[in-house]
């Protein structure tokens, strides 16, 4: 088999180094779109009338979550926002509601300010211009190219985290993909693969490839239609790319959550829209148990010795761990909201008999879970 080295990839002067072999683009793409029309995702609910609007939501729910998770999030929440005006008019603490169990939820807070965007500034209509895209709340260069391709049939390379994977496979492209110059050798690879007519589906392959069979463990080498041509198959390397991001000890943060009960409600607060679970809806925290106690004595008017410890986890987020302990106090006498948000900001009661529609972090959604169930067998 013959190859090229490529010496001219696009106007943007990203190449690759001058040791990377690139075969032609036809030698690639064609093995891509015969193994898709045989193998390929089609039926997956954002590839039903694939407007740009489904594909966006798809794409940013995608993020860094698999496609067996997303679906029932998805149908469900096309169900109630069907539309970008829909979902440009919805309330937050709704479009969070709908969100909550998917984290990353500055990907839904984006959502509705891209919504709004389109609406008010291109009449509702979605650009076609992948830089136009790009600058839209939350929408990257990779999430751009496959809205373009996949709604419109637009020429754009991608590079999602499945498409990295096969390219870094396929060339054993060394250094981690979240470095810039690893990053711009991978983009510029996609690029020139990146075939004009039927880009909407050799994307969708690119995808389903490194989805289904080119996975991160255990990779389906025999049945991979680059797999006579793929540096890592040839070299039984394949584990070792892409290159693991380099390794750093999480810092460890500590907080207490209370859980103010009276009767059958309990205390929630709004949390800001930047920081840890930013717009959903949690229990107040405090650094450690001396100011929960004098928070329960001097404002709940309640003896610090009524204070109970339900449960002790740890929670992790990309950049650190969150050790907390949830405490619980009941109160005989509700405080009212005033007061409340006065002392620790914005919040409501919430009657655990009654679905809470507001979007709630993941740890909370599931103790109020568990307490409404031991309520209604107690």
């Amino acid at each position: 088999m013959s190859k090229t080295r490529q010496t001219h990839l696009s106007n943007t002067d990203q190449r690759p180094p001058t040791e990377t072999i690139l075969y032609t683009p036809h030698q690639f793409y064609r093995r891509i779109l015969r193994w898709f029309d045989q193998y390929g995702r089609k039926d997956l609910p954002w590839q039903n009338n694939p407007s740009p609007y489904r594909v966006w939501v798809s794409e940013i729910m995608l993020q860094q979550t698999q496609v067996t998770t997303v679906i029932p999030y998805y149908l469900r929440f096309m169900e109630r926002f069907p539309d970008t005006q829909s979902l440009a008019d919805a309330d937050h603490n709704e479009v969070m509601h709908y969100w909550s169990g998917l984290g990353y939820y500055a990907r839904a807070r984006n959502l509705a300010k891209t919504a709004k965007i389109i609406v008010n500034e291109y009449d509702g209509d979605w650009p076609s211009s992948v830089e136009t895209l790009n600058a839209l709340p939350g929408i990257g260069t990779s999430t751009a190219g496959a809205i373009a391709s996949l709604s419109m049939s637009i020429k754009a390379p991608i590079l999602d985290g499945n498409v990295k994977r096969v390219l870094a496979r396929f060339h054993t492209v060394n250094g981690w993909p979240g470095h810039t110059k690893t990053q711009k050798q991978l983009w510029s690879i996609s690029e020139h693969y990146t075939p004009k007519n039927r880009c909407k589906d050799y994307n969708q392959a690119m995808m389903d490839l490194g989805a289904t069979v080119c996975t991160r463990a255990k990779p389906a080498c025999h049945k991979c239609p680059l797999q006579t041509l793929c540096n890592a198959n040839r070299t039984q390397t394949q584990t070792n790319y892409p290159t693991s991001k380099p390794k750093s000890n999480k810092p460890v943060k500590s907080v207490k959550l209370l859980v103010t009960q009276y009767k059958n409600q309990i205390w929630l607060q709004e949390r800001p829209n930047k920081g840890i679970w930013g717009g959903l809806w949690s229990l107040p925290e405090f650094e450690d148990i001396m100011a929960v106690e004098q928070f329960s004595e001097m404002h709940l008017r309640c003896d610090s010795k009524l204070i109970q410890s339900i449960e002790e986890k740890r929670h992790t987020f990309t950049h650190y761990h969150l050790d907390y302990q949830v405490l619980l106090i009941p109160i005989k006498r509700r405080i009212s909201i005033n007061t409340l948000e006065q002392l620790i900001g914005p919040g409501d009661w919430f009657n655990l008999h009654t679905p809470i529609e507001v979007g709630l972090a993941a740890p909370v959604k599931t103790l109020l879970e568990t307490m409404k169930s031991d309520l209604l067998n107690s």
